[in-house]
């Protein structure tokens, strides 16, 4: 078995058994559109791990490449621009020849710097081969003000004119990224915060394909494919892509967010890294929550609200309810409504508030909060008679939770009653389940209660009672 990224022995070692091979060079984007047709004449998803685009941005996207385009993603923060380019990367093959030493990855049969055409004339057949993965052909930079010509297209090299090299030696030249992204896919995250000038030496990268360096005469066919990100707010305050590099982009795609709520379970649920355990109904509370903030006027909606707060928010619960299981003893750790809380004042700075929204920012996030955990148990409980819990509530069983609160102690403050049996099974748990997750179940119906002014509540922080 071979180790990732460790080539198998029995690939070719020099130009002369690639030839033998009948082995041709092939362009980036024909690569990536041979084997993008591939997937879906195969039924095989090309995108794994991207979620809620199927129907929206992944056609256009496959379009684009398919046109053999340079690509731009237009979308606010936390889109998941940077991790759909990524996957960008698993299109290409997985292993591909270069001249062994090379600088710029070059194919042994189509050398296109001075120093690897001199080598392959002078060594012929017996120029070696070695092979690099696909992942290491993909290339990121995040644009800053400070990214120079030097970094992204390249400079004169001091250490090599030192050496006794001509300034006009074109071999004195130090490669910036995209030239040394010769035969692989370059990605630019937020272009419009290049500087204008710094823009413009993508031009001929964009058009010819080619690099100019300090006046060098130097021609680089290159061969990549040119994908970035922007966002819109960005795109016509902050900076702006040049209008001569937006045409040079074949495609410009929009991203959003999840259009569905069972999307942003669905994301949250691949992306979050939970130290306890977090039902779906938990989940679904968070990305309703995160659907209310988005379509809120108190918040600034140009900034947006990036799908890594809802990532974030469920990082948060999961950690209360590990918190509460290293005080109380309590296994497996499972999260409670309860632990919902922690959510407004540990997330508030991750948002944007319009301006007059000054010290209410803790309030909204509560409201919109509880008006996600009403839809939600709303949906899971529909048609479930829970009057027998309200009667026993008014009857003085006052339930305590809390995060010193385990949840065999909440439900011990109930009698056996067989709606809470009914209400364990609407959020997929069995009746013979650890305490803990069907206490989550149990505070879920209560909260809904209180929420819907059935019983009382009476919270301190970090703890509530329910009661008549």
């Amino acid at each position: 078995m071979t180790a990732k990224n460790t080539a198998p022995d029995s690939l070719p070692r020099t130009a002369g058994d690639l030839r033998a091979q009948g082995h041709l060079p092939k362009g980036v984007k024909t690569e990536i559109r041979d084997n993008l047709l591939a997937a879906l004449r195969a039924g095989r998803d090309p995108w794994p791990g991207i979620v809620g685009f199927e129907q929206t941005v992944l056609p256009h996207l496959e379009r684009a490449l398919l046109a053999g385009h340079d690509i731009v993603l237009l979308g606010e923060r936390g889109q998941g621009k940077t991790r759909l380019l990524r996957t960008l990367a698993g299109l290409l093959d997985e292993w591909t020849p270069v001249i062994e030493g090379a600088e710029l990855g070059e194919h042994p049969l189509e050398p296109i710097t001075p120093a690897s055409i001199r080598r392959a004339a002078e060594l012929g057949d017996d120029l070696p081969v070695v092979w690099r993965h696909r992942d290491e052909r993909y290339t990121e930079k995040l644009a800053t003000p400070d990214t120079s010509v030097g970094d992204l297209i390249g400079d004169v090299d001091p250490v090599k004119v030192a050496q006794g090299r001509t300034l006009g030696d074109p071999e004195t030249i130090h490669f910036g990224l995209i030239p040394r992204a010769h035969r692989g896919i370059v990605a630019v995250n937020e272009l419009p915060d290049l500087a204008e000038r710094i823009q413009v030496a993508l031009l001929n990268v964009m058009e010819e394909r080619d690099i100019q360096v300090r006046g060098y005469t130097l021609r680089l066919p290159l061969d990549v494919l040119v994908v970035a990100t922007a966002n819109p707010e960005d795109y016509t305050n902050r900076g702006r892509i040049i209008t001569p590099l937006k045409d040079r982009f074949g495609a410009e795609i929009r991203t959003h967010y999840p259009t569905t709520v069972a999307a942003e379970v669905a994301m949250v649920r691949q992306e979050a890294h939970l130290v306890a355990e977090v039902g779906d109904p938990l989940l679904e509370v968070l990305a309703r929550f995160v659907r209310n903030l988005r379509e809120s006027s108190a918040i600034d909606q140009r900034s947006g609200v990036s799908a890594r707060f809802a990532v974030a928010a469920a990082e948060t619960v999961a950690a209360a309810a590990l918190r509460r299981s290293a005080l109380t003893g309590e296994e497996p750790a499972v999260a409670r409504p309860i632990d919902l809380d922690s959510v407004p004042e540990v997330l508030r700075g991750k948002l944007e508030f319009e301006s007059g929204e000054d010290g209410r920012e803790t309030e909204h996030l509560t409201h919109l909060l509880r008006r996600a955990v009403a839809e939600t148990a709303r949906d899971r409980f529909a048609g479930l008679d829970l009057r027998p819990l309200i009667d026993v509530i008014a009857d003085g069983n006052l339930v305590a939770t809390g995060e010193r609160v385990p949840g065999r102690e909440v439900l011990a403050a109930l009698p056996e009653l067989p709606v809470l049996h009914e209400v364990a099974a609407r959020v997929g748990v069995n009746a013979d389940a650890a305490p803990g997750r069907i206490a989550a179940a149990v505070e879920l119906a209560l909260e809904y209660l209180f929420l819907t002014r059935k019983v009382a509540k009476d919270a301190t922080t970090g703890a509530a009672v329910y009661g008549p």
